[in-house]
């Protein structure tokens, strides 16, 4: 079953670091840079290339989640006549970066950065990543600067990419920017975002696209103690993503016409999944008539709820076959779509934490200046794919492990007690197998029984805790 990101707040218990310790080493995950790397990233913090437009004069604002210090995009919104002007900076990492030199090399190595409960493993050394290349408030940074213009509906009529040097005024999480624009003490560039955010929104649900809106599992101090609870997005993180989403569809149609690029890509569902995706719902109780679409009945869910946000979890099944589609010189791919966006897409807004990134956003700025391709980025193209398919097996090896991990170490001494669940999915080879939503704590877990009603809540007893084997088991009671 696909796993939720897990985040704890505060300094974990020493037992729970030390089985964090444990299992980096197990997944063999990357940890310190070699030397040579942190001196070229030293180097490049000194000194990057500086882009030919100054765009500080723009009041540029960070939305990430409380704490980040990599901070990869900025954005201003002001309005253009009827419409809406988006600007959308993103951290120019290939300023710092030499084509095969040991940051590239071993960014090459890395893929992706890599998110434990107690801390991350970055794709580039934290001089650069959370320092000199991160759009931190008050720091002229080097940014490739996206300008998107809209019409009233929110419809994309101009596209703009250059290298600029821009400044950040304030930082702010999620919550935070929620508060403001909820007591309308916002300023217009984050007032906006809520305006520009729901017009893309409508166009996403015209065009049949879908954005899961999943809880996420989160440990707090409870007590001198942990607890898991879920944490459910809130509405602007959703028109934040639907920023990026704007972003990396103008980067793929950038792409596309200029005949070479890099795509994220995912096939149409199976009817076969969606059809069982139709029963997890039948038996959730979730009302979903024949005439109403998923992407609709999506989009009505509140994840507040647990039959909503086990179905939501459900649904995460369908993005599985999503991977990224090199081309060049004008032979397009089969596949050129995204089917959850709905629309050729690509990842360009992320590139302190996601090496294609960097590359993407080469290609768009050499199609906008109506340069051909950048040769570094043509050497790797083709490899690419291959690369980030095999960065992202081991980002979700990470989720699930420490998910797994977290749940065994708080739950090790309630071996034997009875909770309360809901069956939110059954095995359908072993039906007695399955798994279990539990409301408090926050698990997700195993459980054997026969029969498993799919969808019903029923008592389920602990009956393995085992951190060392990162395992949690349940029966029916």
């Amino acid at each position: 079953m696909p796993r939720r990101h897990i985040r704890v707040t505060g300094a974990p218990e020493a037992a729970l670091r030390d089985a964090l310790d444990r299992l980096r080493t197990d997944l063999e995950v990357p940890l310190a840079f070699p030397l040579g790397v942190l001196t070229e990233a030293e180097r490049a913090a000194r000194a990057p290339a500086q882009p030919p437009h100054d765009a500080t004069d723009i009041p540029f604002l960070t939305l990430d989640p409380p704490g980040a210090t990599d901070l990869d995009q900025a954005l201003h919104l002001s309005r253009r006549g009827t419409g809406y002007r988006v600007r959308y900076a993103i951290a120019d990492v290939a300023a710092f970066v030499v084509p095969g030199g040991p940051v590239d090399e071993e960014a090459h190595r890395r893929v992706t950065t890599l998110y434990f409960p107690d801390g991350k493993i970055p794709l580039h050394p934290a001089v650069l990543s959370e320092g000199a290349a991160s759009l931190l408030p008050g720091r002229d940074r080097p940014a490739a600067l996206w300008t998107l213009d809209l019409d009233a509906d929110g419809r994309t009529r101009a596209v703009d990419l250059r290298r600029a040097l821009v400044r950040s005024r304030t930082r702010l999480d999620y919550a935070q920017a929620q508060r403001r624009i909820d007591d309308a003490t916002a300023e217009e560039p984050l007032a906006l975002l809520a305006t520009v955010g729901r017009l893309r929104e409508t166009l996403e649900a015209e065009r049949g696209g879908i954005s899961l809106s999943v809880p996420e599992q989160e440990i707090v101090d409870q007590d001198h103690g942990y607890e898991l609870t879920y944490r459910a997005p809130v509405p602007a993180e959703g028109w934040n993503a639907q920023l990026s989403l704007l972003t990396g569809m103008a980067a793929a149609d950038l792409m596309l016409a200029s005949g070479t690029g890099i795509l994220r890509t995912l096939p149409p569902a199976p009817d076969g999944a969606v059809g069982r995706l139709r029963r997890v719902a039948h038996a959730l109780r979730i009302d979903w008539p024949h005439h109403v679409s998923y992407a609709a009945l999506v989009r009505s869910l509140d994840p507040h709820r647990p039959a909503h946000a086990a179905f939501l979890q459900e649904c995460t099944t369908l993005l599985r076959g999503a991977g990224y589609t090199a081309f060049r010189d004008g032979r397009l791919p089969d596949i050129t779509t995204h089917s959850a966006v709905a629309a050729p897409y690509a990842h360009c807004t992320a590139p302190l934490r996601r090496l294609a990134d960097r590359y993407a956003t080469e290609l768009c700025l050499a199609a906008v200046a109506g340069e051909p391709p950048p040769e570094g980025v043509l050497a790797v193209l083709d490899t690419l794919p291959k690369e980030m398919a095999g960065g992202g097996r081991r980002a979700h090896a990470v989720e699930r492990a420490c998910v797994d991990l977290v749940e065994a170490a708080l739950l090790r001494d309630r071996v034997g007690e009875v909770f309360e669940g809901c069956v939110v999915d059954v095995d359908d080879h072993r039906p007695t197998t399955g798994t279990v939503q539990l409301e408090s704590p926050a698990v997700v877990g195993r459980v054997d029984g026969d029969p498993l009603p799919l969808g019903e809540r029923l008592p389920v007893r602990l009956t393995e805790a085992d951190p060392a084997h990162r395992t949690v088991r349940f029966a029916r009671a």
